[in-house]
């Protein structure tokens, strides 16, 4: 390790080929932790939404308006927050975007009108979206290549975590507290995450090897030894890669086709992932269900989204993420294809709406493990921001062009198998995907 030869590229070698140490399942912990907040952070909307309604005499388009609110502000928080990290810091951009999300959810409790709340909704979101973009990043750089794909895919099991633990929160504080309790508990949750963050939340030694800040090379020593790794006498000789941030450089020639690629698997998954868990509910009642087995049909989707991810994640450690990921794909469109058809017998409905929960979540959490790997450090979190923002577009309109469709006459199964088709043809694209992280080399 103190060889002056020593580059970046042979260090991230040795981290990736070396075992997982309690330091780095540490910074992998503490970014599942904020994923789980977030988690309950954007759902607070949806479970509270009738409540909120009812309390100021809301439309459904208004109470609509309230719900995109916060998906809005995390596409424009990753889009245009995350990238940030490329430039200052990951650790710094997420105790920002913790204070804000933080803020906005406590400014949320004391609300005043539906606008009021809807703008805060939209300030909560821009720090979510900063959140989750960076903390995915973390994860990712702070994993070896074996468990990379576990790591990132623990952030959406915890995220699916804080979600369920929302709902189960929610229906006890407004019972006993009113609508207002739910956002200010999430808000102080949110808030007192900061000092935790600022104590166990490690800066990425990618972003110390690439920008090199003031203190790098003391910083990076820190860390080398808390992994169980000889100190440097020097920082390492900088990778080739580009020294500015910015969204140009993910359209140059040698990244055009992988970024391209990307976006389109951002929207189409994301798409697909919110048609299902949007829509489940009310398409299995109009499906001949009772609204009791709809609800039990979209729950089960949750619960099986909180294994998915994490089984996504252990099939990446044996074999190519990319891989498991097309596969999850597939299955899931084989599943939706097949599911409304299902519900001649109540027990096989239910069986395959947790499969579906199980891959939907699991392909969300792979596209979110296999972006890190395609970008290299210093334009990394503005790849991923980028990609989640193209993915929030999706979430935002899928749920509006299916009730269009049904509107126009579309039925059920029509509609899954539709969504269906979007997964095969996301798999095919992902295949086109280049390996390994911007090839030298123009792809188009």
């Amino acid at each position: 390790m103190d060889d002056p030869a020593t580059t970046t590229r042979s260090l991230r070698e040795l981290l990736d080929g070396s075992p997982m140490t309690r330091f780095q399942w540490g910074a992998v912990a503490v970014c599942v932790l904020l994923n789980t907040l977030d988690g309950f952070d954007v759902v607070v909307m949806a479970f509270t939404g009738k409540s909120v309604s009812a309390y100021w005499g809301l439309s459904g388009a208004q109470l609509g308006a309230l719900l995109s609110a916060g998906l809005i502000g995390m596409g424009v928080g990753s889009m245009f927050i995350a990238p940030w990290a490329d430039r200052f810091g990951r650790r710094p951009i997420v105790l920002g975007c913790l204070a804000i999300a933080g803020a906005g959810m406590v400014l949320s409790a004391a609300s005043q009108s539906a606008l009021q709340l809807g703008a805060l909704r939209a300030v909560t979101g821009l720090g979510i979206g900063g959140i989750l973009a960076t903390s995915n990043v973390i994860s990712a750089e702070y994993a070896s290549a074996r468990w990379r794909g576990l790591a990132v895919s623990l952030n959406s099991t915890g995220y699916a975590l804080g979600a369920t633990l929302g709902g189960l929160l929610t229906a006890v504080l407004i019972g006993g507290f009113g609508w207002r309790s739910v956002f200010l508990v999430g808000g102080v949750a949110t808030l007192l995450s900061i000092p935790l963050v600022w104590w166990r939340l490690p800066e990425s030694l990618d972003f110390l090897l690439v920008r090199r800040p003031k203190g790098a090379l003391e910083r990076v020593n820190t860390m080398l030894g808390r992994m169980g790794h000889s100190p440097l006498t020097s920082l390492p000789a900088r990778p080739d890669a580009p020294k500015g941030v910015g969204y140009r450089e993910l359209l140059t020639a040698r990244l055009r086709r992988n970024t391209l690629l990307l976006w389109v698997a951002f929207f189409g998954i994301m798409a697909g992932f919110y048609f299902v868990t949007s829509w489940t509910p009310t398409l299995l009642v109009e499906a001949g269900l009772s609204a009791t087995a709809g609800i039990t049909g979209g729950t089960l989707l949750n619960v099986g989204g909180m294994f998915g991810a994490a089984l996504l994640g252990l099939l990446a450690a044996r074999f190519a993420l990319r891989q498991v990921l097309v596969g999850y794909l597939v299955v899931a469109a084989v599943l939706l294809a097949v599911f409304i058809a299902s519900i001649s017998s109540l027990a096989l409905a239910f069986t395959v709406a947790a499969l579906i929960g199980v891959v939907v979540n699991g392909c969300v959490a792979g596209l979110y493990a296999l972006t890190p790997t395609i970008y290299e450090p210093a334009i990394r979190t503005t790849g991923v921001g980028t990609g989640l923002a193209i993915g929030r577009a999706g979430a935002v309109l899928a749920p509006s062009i299916a009730g269009a469709l049904l509107d126009s006459g579309w039925t059920a199964e029509r509609l899954y198998v539709v969504n269906g088709g979007v997964f095969v043809v996301t798999a095919v694209l992902l295949l086109l995907v280049r390996s390994g992280r911007a090839g030298a080399t123009p792809v188009f």
